[in-house]
Order: C-alpha cells, then structure tokens, then sequence
C-alpha cells in the first residue's frame, strides 16, 4: 500500500498566499500542511508516498526530498501541463501499488485511514471514495447510494429537496489500479465528472464510506481561517507546537514577551518571537517564528507567517501574512490578506 497526494493545483483562490507557493504548502499551525500530512500517514503505517507536482514543484521537492527526514520513502510524479484529479493520478501510475491510497493534498484532516482501507477490502470493488456529510448540499456534488454503500450516481449541486443524501466526496480514495486502464493518458481528465461515472456505468464497483475526523477543505481564504479558529479552540485536535502556558496559549522557544504585553487566549506563538512593550495579541491569533511586533500593536484574529515585522502602534484584525512582511507604524489593517513582499511603510 503506497499513497498519492495530489498537490499539484494552483492554489488561485488562496492568492496572494500562494503565488509563489503551492497550496499544500501553506502553514497551518506554523507548519506547511503538506509536513503534517506526510506525518499522519507514517502514524497510520503508510511510509511509501508519491506527490504528484507542478505549481512550484521545487518547492516541495525541495523540503521533502527522498522523505528519510521524516521515516518515509517520497517519489514524484510531475506535470508538464495541467491534468486534473483523475489525470494526475494516471500520470503516477508506473510508481502507484495494485492498491493505493489518493489524497487531495489541500484538505486539512485527521481521518483514520486505515478503516477505510479495511472497507475497500472487504466489499471487493474498485474504488472506495471516502465521504463527508454536509449541512447544506447545493454547492458540492453529492452522492447516491444504494444499502450496500455502492454509488449509483453524482448529483451536481442539487437544489435541497432534490438531493438524494447530503455526503459530498471528501477528496480522500482508495483505487485499485485496475481503474487506471479506465483514464486516458496526456490530458486533462475530471475524476468526479469522468472517471467516477465511467466506473459506475462499466459496474466495477465504486463504493463510499463516511470518514470520521475532522475534515476542511483549505481552498479559500475563509476556509483557512477557520481551520486555524478551529485548532486554536481544539475542535481540530492537531498537536500544536511550543509550551501551553495557562488556558489556550501556546508558546515556543526563546521568545522574549515582556510582562506588559497582554496575551488574550486563544493565541499560538512559534519560536524565537520578540513582542514590544504593551502590545495585545489575541484573542485568534497565530503567530509564526521569528516575527518581531512592536510596541503597543493590537493583534487579534490574525495569522501571521514567519519572520514578519510588524512596527509600533499597528493594528491588526482578520488578517493573514504570508512570510517576510514588513508592516510599518501605525498602520490599521483589517481582513488584509499580503505575502511575500516588504508593504506599508511608515
């Protein structure tokens, strides 16, 4: 059993974050989510991983490597041209086992794996897509079942009343690479409006099964938020890095916060952070390692990236930093959303 993680999108609703990034990339809890995903599979005895790359491929093949840092063997399959789900997963079929896990990289997670893999197992069909149960179904493509789990058909935005159940594709399947003769080679294929009916229709059998975890697609600017309001109040449960000093604050090495700076939970700070006299951070608040915040900043339900600097007297609310910002004084920014350039002198 190998996974593949498809992390090869652009990223285009994540902008500016990921202009010069590819979206898996992007730090959640002042990691790249991509680190941590590569980690839960090794907790869940899958050490063999395919990352299926194009939007700066260097990037990730830079960090990870052959994967031995982190107790894993890590091969890469590259796109010239973009090819969709389904065609990136064909293009990685010479390094892919008979059986094999597919992962959308920018879905943020933590979903026992290995019970969905005993499913695949046990009803003997192609695929197993795992599900996600939604409150309201028009916006996805939804899925209908029959009692025994197989799929039957995919219901594209359905008005309420005509929705046959409210499971949406969770971005996360097992295949069978039996399925792979199915998807033509060198071009663009969809696996939700291809791929999946293709295999309904020949009666291969593709099954779906709810996943239990918590489960967000990180796909939007308010989506990333919420993923990281989520893990600073532990719904998502991810380990978070640094101390817990009282209730809701996390800390990390060697910062200097002097006794007049007001830390109003929940706030994660990384390590080797500087705070000026009298700033307030929090409530909401991540910020990200070797930042420097000056004197009497107000910063609150804000994601801050590595190695910002932040001047005295600014004002942050709902914003997100990508690294190396520099924000001069006195500045009042809110819902701002910058990366990778120097902006807003004094």
């Amino acid at each position: 059993m190998n996974a593949l993680l498809l992390a090869g999108g652009l990223g285009t609703r994540l902008r500016p974050l990921t202009e010069s990034l590819p979206k898996p990339m992007a730090l959640v809890g002042n990691s790249p989510w991509l680190e941590r995903l590569v980690i839960h599979l090794r907790e869940q005895n899958i050490r063999e991983i395919v990352m299926a790359v194009k939007h700066y491929s260097e990037v990730i093949q830079d960090y990870f490597g052959t994967g031995e840092k982190w107790g894993v063997t890590i091969q890469y399959a590259a796109e010239s041209s973009p090819l969709g789900t389904a065609g990136a997963i064909k293009n990685a079929e010479p390094l892919l086992h008979d059986t094999f896990l597919v992962i959308n990289a920018d879905i943020v997670h933590d979903i026992d794996l290995q019970s969905l893999l005993s499913y695949h197992k046990r009803h003997g069909g192609a695929v197993t897509i795992g599900l996600t149960e939604v409150d309201d179904p028009t916006s996805y493509g939804v899925v209908e079942q029959d009692g025994d789990g197989r799929i039957v058909r995919f219901v594209e935005k359905p008005a309420r009343e005509e929705a046959p159940s409210c499971r949406i594709n969770a971005g996360i399947y097992v295949m069978d690479k039996k399925a792979l003769q199915h998807i033509p080679s060198n071009r663009e294929v969809s696996i939700e409006r291809e791929t999946f009916p293709l295999l309904i229709e020949k009666q291969l059998g593709v099954y779906g099964k709810v996943v239990d975890g918590y489960w967000m697609d990180m796909g939007t600017k308010e989506r990333y938020r919420q993923i990281h309001w989520d893990l600073l109040n532990r719904v998502y449960t991810l380990p978070l890095p640094g101390e817990q000093r009282g209730n809701g604050i996390w800390i990390g090495s060697s910062c200097s916060i002097p006794s007049s700076v007001l830390l109003i939970p929940p706030v994660l700070i990384g390590d080797r952070v500087n705070i000026g006299e009298r700033a307030i951070i929090g409530p909401f608040s991540v910020i990200g390692d070797d930042c420097i915040i000056g004197r009497n900043v107000r910063c609150a339900e804000t994601i801050m990236w590595h190695r910002c600097l932040t001047h005295n007297e600014v004002v942050l609310n709902n914003c997100i930093f990508g690294y190396d910002l520099e924000i001069g004084s006195e500045h009042i920014l809110h819902e701002a959303v910058m990366s990778r350039m120097e902006v807003l002198q004094s």
